[in-house]
């Protein structure tokens, strides 16, 4: 390779500290990418891909214009790549040599900024983990808000997996030993080995934990090697403290739809997308974070309550700030933008649009009693600074900071000394051109301009001959010829000279009021947060009047007590009155409902509606009932659906024990779990015998409100051992040989399983229903079926403490040795066998089994 040239001497030595970067290498009008970046560049952005220089040295590039970078950027970045924008640090015309370049940001998906990549109702996460022995420490934050979330967690699978998927996550940044062993799939991995938190942000996170100042500090060094800028707009990290909110898994979430629907993995047809009545962006973010976080204090949810109430008692004020509110502009990315040095006057007179509405929303508040006007006094008005950015802009300023234009007259004396020159200049070209009309008789004449030839006289060509000797040729087109005189020369250096002078100074101006702005970031971010807070709770009074809901209570006693309740997705899908409503009942005496009916009679919703009513109630919202009464629930846990993880090799079945086995590890006495069809995906006895263990495990151990749907009608017996657990049934009718579902839940058990009837309403062949039917009936007739009178012993039995006396003598075995077998399960611990330990040793004794039948 012959000797490189000085500029990509420059490139090699600032590619070699990005090399996991694509580098948007700045020449003149273009960003340049060459060698392996522009060979995939070129193939991922379909652009076309040349060669800088000759023969075998030639090196491939390609590059995008500067001006609409930012198009190209996004798709790179919504991609999962990163990119080192190297700008010219220095003006090329006065650089000696090769212009000096530098990276002045590292954009990844966990930090950008601005463009379409940012999603007004979501937020943007980059996630810091460290991982010790038992727990883990982790820190995250959207950099577009400045809002930052720090934690500690068990280390365990579920709990990465929860960090792992959380809403909106982009990127995360682990040290290198951690990061080879994680499951990020998706997202950018991102490694940064110094863990300390910079001297000047340690006001950030003025805790002690180790974990959590580790991950953080790694974080904040990751956030500053990268944007190269100031992050002045990140808020104090928040500790997220586990038992102050109400738990759900990443299945939980997925199961009940909380933020997106499961077939379309949309917002609508989700319990985020029924709620969002705000009418600002951050908003709708607020109510989808505390949709994912209910609480689990009873005086935060009741304050809650309480304003929704409010609204709902105020309509005619809501309304009115309902239209304040529509007035409010996205102040959280604002600041962000402010502190970044990237916003635009157009977005600072959207922060003052968005100001000035701030006085009217606290007046009103303040009309509303005193729960409400605590959140009003709490929004900063920020009066000088709206006073300041009212003064400064003009209504629509133009995109560019650098385009004169967007500074107000009055504002600057010297601004308007500029500005009258221009226009005072433009007056006397206008007049020149009517002058030199009437004095040469040349009607055609105008006056006009370009970057090239300056100002000039323009006539036609048939005109030509009327040309005054005084005028100058300046340039000859096909029908018209341009001049120009001593004047008009001298007028052009003026009114050239004022409008340079009044782009440097409006852009010297506006760099100042920035700067002035950037001093109110926290009072920007404080008001953004109480008005988004405001915001949620009356898009929850607009959605509890809307839908009919009501305002639930709180148990001290933990009873659930709902009475004509609703699932409100569900129920919006229905024409109107069709809804279904049920009851239910839990307390001490009865905290198990064992739910028996037919296929699509309505199980997995009745268990559903359960679960939505609950996280609707903690998170503020009244919900969808005639009478609510509820625990406070610290967490939920559900396994409905069925579905195979293809990623991780597990069948269905295997999923679906893993799950469970979680829920029963836990589960408190204060959780609610859900549990739909367990042990369906194995043989009929195998799922039995599990279903059975698990209900009794809750039913001893776990002692939580659970509600579990079955086909094994054989497990309702259960209801004469298990003191705590009652049957109950969606019920159903056969007619003419049809079942009609009546979707309404009874105590007692169901009589039938109505799956043949399921099959039919599919439209199934008549020769396959034909045919099953009579299967159905050889298989009723010779089938052997636990009875109402079996004995205990002859069913499974976990516990040991739980067995009858009665079964306790065994006369006939004792006068035997025991076999291997029975020596192996007397020895087993049941007490702290989980359910996959079981289902293992389940599988071994089957296999033993075999083996002996064909030995």
């Amino acid at each position: 390779m012959s000797k490189q040239t000085p500029m990509m001497q420059q490139y090699f030595r600032i590619k070699e500290e990005h090399q996991d970067a694509f580098l948007f290498f700045r020449l003149g009008d273009f960003y340049e990418l060459f060698y392996d970046d522009a060979v995939l560049a070129a193939r991922v952005l379909e652009i076309t891909l040349t060669k800088r220089g000759k023969g075998d040295d030639a090196a491939p590039m390609c590059g995008v214009p500067y001006h609409s970078a930012e198009n190209y950027i996004t798709r790179l970045v919504e991609q999962g790549y990163k990119i080192a924008i190297c700008e010219q640090t220095e003006d090329p015309a006065t650089a000696k040599g090769v212009v000096k370049r530098d990276v002045v940001r590292v954009i990844t998906p966990g930090t950008v900024m601005e463009g379409k990549a940012i999603q007004a109702e979501e937020n943007q996460y980059i996630l810091s983990l460290s991982i010790g022995i038992a727990q883990m420490g982790y820190a995250r934050t959207d950099l577009s808000t400045g809002e930052t979330e720090v934690g500690v967690t068990d280390r365990g699978d579920h709990e990465m997996h929860r960090l792992l998927h959380m809403d909106g996550l982009k990127e995360v940044v682990v040290d290198e030993a951690a990061g080879s062993h994680l499951p990020v799939v998706g997202m950018t991995m991102s490694t940064e080995m110094k863990e300390e938190i910079p001297s000047h942000m340690d006001h950030l996170y003025d805790g002690n934990e180790p974990l959590i100042r580790s991950a953080f500090g790694r974080l904040l060094n990751y956030l500053t090697h990268t944007q190269k800028r100031s992050l002045q707009h990140m808020q104090p990290a928040v500790t997220h403290i586990h038992q102050q909110h109400m738990q759900m898994d990443v299945h939980t979430r997925k199961n009940l739809e909380i933020i997106a629907s499961l077939r379309e993995r949309t917002k609508s047809g989700s319990l985020y997308g029924l709620l969002d009545f705000t009418k600002t962006a951050m908003g709708s973010r607020r109510l989808r974070k505390w949709i994912e976080q209910p609480l689990y204090d009873q005086s935060q949810i009741e304050a809650r309550i309480q304003m929704v109430s409010v609204f709902l008692d105020n309509p005619i004020e809501r309304r009115t700030l309902q239209e304040a509110l529509q007035q409010v502009y996205d102040l959280e990315r604002l600041a962000g933008k402010v502190a970044y040095g990237n916003v635009n006057a157009r977005e600072l007179v959207q922060l003052r649009k968005s100001l000035q509405q701030v006085p009217g929303i606290r007046a009103l508040l303040s009309q509303l009693g005193e729960s409400a006007n605590e959140y009003g006094k709490n929004i900063e008005e920020c009066a000088p600074l709206e006073v300041l950015l009212r003064e400064a802009f003009v209504d629509e300023p133009p995109i560019s900071i650098k385009e004169a234009g967007m500074i107000s007259a009055g504002y600057n004396e010297q601004l308007d000394t500029y500005r009258e020159a221009t226009e005072n200049g433009k007056t006397w070209l206008s007049d020149l051109e009517k002058t030199e009309r009437e004095r040469t008789g040349i009607k055609t004449l105008k006056v006009g301009y370009n970057r090239v030839f300056g100002f000039y006289l323009e006539v036609s060509k048939g005109s030509a001959h009327l040309v005054p000797e005084q005028y100058e040729r300046r340039q000859t087109l096909t029908n018209a010829e341009r001049f120009a005189t001593n004047e008009l020369k001298e007028m052009e250096s003026k009114i050239l000279n004022a409008e340079d002078q009044m782009e440097t100074l409006e852009y010297e101006l506006f760099l100042q009021i920035r700067e002035e702005v950037q001093r109110y970031i926290p009072n920007i971010q404080q008001a953004a947060k109480m008005i988004s807070e405001i915001d949620v709770l009356q898009s929850f009074s607009v959605a509890s009047e809307e839908k009919r809901f009501t305002k639930p209570l709180f148990s001290e006693a933990g009873e659930l007590r709902l009475e004509r309740s609703r699932h409100p997705v569900v129920e919006e899908t229905i024409p109107v009155g069709d809804y279904v409503p049920n009851d239910i009942h839990l307390d001490g005496e009865r905290d198990m409902l064992l739910i028996t009916g037919p296929n699509m009679a309505g199980k997995s919703t009745y268990m559903r509606q359960v679960a939505m009513i609950s996280v609707m109630a903690q998170i503020g919202c009244y919900v969808p009932a005639d009478l609510a009464v509820l625990p406070l629930f610290d967490r939920i846990f559900t396994r409905i659906g069925a579905a195979d993880d293809l990623a991780s090799g597990q069948s269905t079945f295997m999923v679906e024990m893993v799950e469970t086995e979680y829920a029963l590890q836990q589960a408190s006495a204060n959780s609610l779990v859900l549990l739909d069809e367990i042990g369906r995906g194995t043989s009929t006895y195998d799922g039995m015998a599990l279903a059975q263990a698990i209900i009794e495990y809750i039913h001893e151990k776990n002692q939580c409100k659970t509600l579990f749907s079955t086909h094994y009608h054989e497990l309702t017996i259960l209801e004469e051992q298990l003191g705590r657990l009652k049957n109950v049934h969606v019920r159903a009718e056969e007619e003419d040989g049809n079942v009609i579902f009546l979707h309404k839940v009874e105590d007692g058990k169901a009589d039938r399983s109505y799956g043949i009837h399921v099959a039919k309403l599919a439209n199934l062949p008549d020769q396959v229903i034909d045919r099953a039917e009579h299967l159905l009936q050889e298989l009723e007739q010779t089938e052997h079926r636990p009875t109402r009178h079996s004995s205990v012993h002859e069913q499974l039995v976990l516990f040991e403490e739980m067995e009858p006396a009665s079964t306790k003598k065994r006369d006939k075995t004792a006068k035997r040795s025991k076999s291997e077998f029975e020596q192996e399960v007397q020895q087993l611990d049941v007490l702290n066998l989980s359910p996959i330990q079981a289902l293992e040793k389940i599988y071994e004794w089957q296999r033993k089994i075999n083996d002996s039948e064909r030995g």
